[in-house]
């Protein structure tokens, strides 16, 4: 039988896992959102509208290859795999509005720091509707990372 002391420490160490566990998911979260946030101040920095699209562009096609590269581990859950396509369609619909392909009207040169602002947002409530484990989440910063 466990004495009161050893009761309380499995209990103190169950609610620090917990903790731990959501704040590290916090953490992998902010990284991507921090990631597309400097990429829209990336492209209100910029003044050409070329470079914008290009800024804009770039990000969004190293975020898809990251996912590519995650999502072809093989210790990836099915889960995160469907979040992460999730993810990837999301992105793909952005990078076919910012190019104007599939059906998509092209981001006019004078909306593209607006659009910038759109993509941040959109990704932001991906995060609430997206479900995708912290060690995936993880690994899909360090290769955005290394990608970058």
């Amino acid at each position: 039988m466990l004495t009161r002391t050893a009761l309380r420490l499995t209990f103190m160490a169950f609610v620090m896992m917990f903790a731990l566990v959501h704040v590290g998911n916090a953490l992998g979260q902010d990284n991507l959102q921090k990631y597309f946030n400097d990429t829209a101040c990336k492209v209100k920095a910029t003044a050409d509208p070329s470079q914008k699209r290009a800024i804009l562009n770039d990000g969004l096609q190293n975020m898809s290859k990251a996912l590519n590269r995650v999502e072809s581990l093989r210790l990836i859950s099915k889960d995160d795999r469907a979040g992460m396509d999730r993810l990837k369609i999301t992105l793909q619909e952005r990078q076919n509005e910012l190019a104007g392909s599939n059906g998509y009207d092209r981001v006019p040169d004078e909306q593209l720091n607006a659009f910038s602002d759109f993509v941040v947002q959109d990704m932001e409530q991906a995060d609430r509707t997206i479900t995708i484990s912290l060690v995936t989440l993880l690994l899909i910063i360090i290769i955005v990372i290394l990608v970058t």
